[in-house]
């Protein structure tokens, strides 16, 4: 059986390899993990994916079976593939938390390690924090929509594989999702599950009254009803409303019922079935709705006016369909030669693609009186901000455009937090819920400016001095090679 060392691009393999040869294999490096734009063209990513991300480099190793395949292509050397079957990651790691919301240019991972091991990490690293990253931003983009409404996640059917929807499930809970459908990733990470039947249920008895009562039956206490099989306001809601009644006489009537629409105009359907409920003694009666929902339509729905307090979020949040992709990037940004550390960057015709070199991390700058965040600041390791010295924050090619944070009146949070030393974990990894409650609080230090789904505003992040300073050092430099 394969190991997850073979999860990455075989690129990655050949350099090792060549840099073995040319035994610059075990020269220390350190790379950073970063974003260039946010996805849905929105105002914010939400950090997700680093459990699943320590999981995979605390059991990251060459089985026999892996070397046999690699043996097999006949691109690899045998004193290679003998060096291969000792790697395993011996370096540091600092990482954002989990339900951290971080901005394009940041850094969210960076890792200093030896040049073969970094390159190694770099292709299933990156496949974790984008997918993961991805999920969890989407599903709180539903969240600011949705309000208190439950949100259900039930995209395991569409998911594209296993992993996409056993950890977007688990990247949704924290974006804000209450649980999910999905039993596997219920079991594996402790979410709640949802779910009660579908049409195929209502059709396998002679009729819909009668599969109602069925189900009561079986699962009083779970008792959403689909009302849509054949006809929502004249069959389906009616039919619920008579077991409801039922159920009530014989004090039955679970804490929570209702019905859940799949089908029609969801806004009309949703507040007539409201009306019928309220009409019949039934006011806390749950209208849960599914149907190909995301952001958008929730948005749109609550416009106008829909009774709908409960939603299944399926395809659209676990394909992340209409932004099915986060390119976050993982750049060498300098290495050691002998024991001088040499800042690298990476140049580009275009200007977004260019790196910031050195070793860095992110101060965030909160304010005292709302706890809400003014900036972020990239630094160089080791720079502080002095919470009692007022604080420009600048714009960097137009340093003429500046705002004053006043000494006194904000404080500083340093973002990496060490994950990895001397490839031993060192990271108190929270369970689910706190990250989920960290999450929640991450979020309400934005302004509401920022989570519009529309032309959010930019959230202010600035490079320091320092390293404002060595980046155009590093640039003249090398620009100077090609001169």
């Amino acid at each position: 059986m394969y190991g997850n060392a073979l999860l990455t691009d075989l690129y990655q393999l050949t350099m090792i390899q060549g840099l073995f040869f040319e035994g610059k294999h075990e020269q220390r490096c350190v790379f950073d993990r970063y974003y260039r734009s946010n996805p849905f063209a929105g105002g914010y990513t939400v950090v997700a994916g680093l459990e699943h991300l320590i999981d995979y480099v605390e059991h990251l190793h060459f089985n026999d079976d892996d070397i046999d395949y690699l043996k097999s292509t006949g691109m690899f050397k045998a004193e290679f593939l003998k060096y291969l079957q000792t790697i395993a990651f011996t370096g540091d790691i600092y990482a954002m938390p989990e339900g951290t919301v971080a901005f394009p240019q940041e850094v969210l991972l960076r890792v200093e390690t030896k040049k073969a091991e970094a390159l190694l990490l770099e292709t299933c690293l990156s496949m974790i924090l984008n997918h993961e990253s991805l999920i969890a931003t989407k599903a709180r983009r539903v969240r600011t929509v949705a309000g208190n409404d439950t949100l259900m996640e039930f995209g395991l059917r569409r998911a594209q594989g296993k992993s996409a929807g056993v950890y977007g499930a688990r990247s949704a809970v924290i974006g804000g999702f209450n649980g999910t459908s999905n039993v596997y990733a219920g079991a594996k990470f402790g979410i709640p599950v949802f779910g009660t039947m579908a049409h195929s249920w209502i059709m396998s008895f002679p009729t819909e009254l009668e599969a109602f009562r069925a189900y009561a039956r079986q699962y009083d206490d779970n008792l959403i009803l689909l009302a849509d099989t054949y006809n929502t306001l004249k069959q389906g809601v009616p039919d619920a409303i008579t077991v409801f009644r039922e159920l009530r006489e014989a004090g039955k009537l679970p804490p929570r019922y209702g019905i859940r629409l799949d089908s029609g105009d969801l806004a009309y359907l949703s507040k007539e079935a409201r009306k019928m409920f309220d009409n019949a003694g039934f006011a806390d009666a749950v209208i849960a709705a599914s149907n190909d929902l995301d952001e958008e339509l929730i948005s749109g729905l609550k416009l106008q006016g829909s009774a709908i307090n409960s939603w299944g979020v399926g395809t659209n949040l676990i394909t992340s369909k209409d932004s099915p992709s986060l390119g976050g990037v993982f750049k060498l940004v300098g290495q050691y030669e002998g024991d001088t550390f040499v800042p690298k960057i990476k140049l580009s015709d275009n200007a977004e693609k260019i790196s910031n070199p050195g070793l860095k991390n992110v101060l965030r700058l909160y304010d005292d009186k709302t706890g809400k965040m003014k900036a972020d600041v990239i630094v160089l390791e080791g720079e502080t901000i002095d919470e009692t010295e007022s604080f420009h924050l600048l714009v960097d090619d137009m340093p003429w455009r500046y705002r004053t944070l006043l000494g006194g009146s904000y404080h500083v949070r340093t973002m990496l937090q060490p994950v990895f030393k001397n490839g031993e974990v060192v990271y108190e990894r929270p369970d689910l819920p706190e990250i989920e409650a960290y999450a929640e609080k991450e979020i309400h230090t934005l302004w509401p400016e920022y989570l519009r789904l529309i032309n959010p505003e930019p959230m202010h992040v600035q490079r320091s001095t320092k390293l404002f300073e060595l980046r155009q050092e590093v640039l003249r430099k090398e620009s100077a090679n090609f001169l």
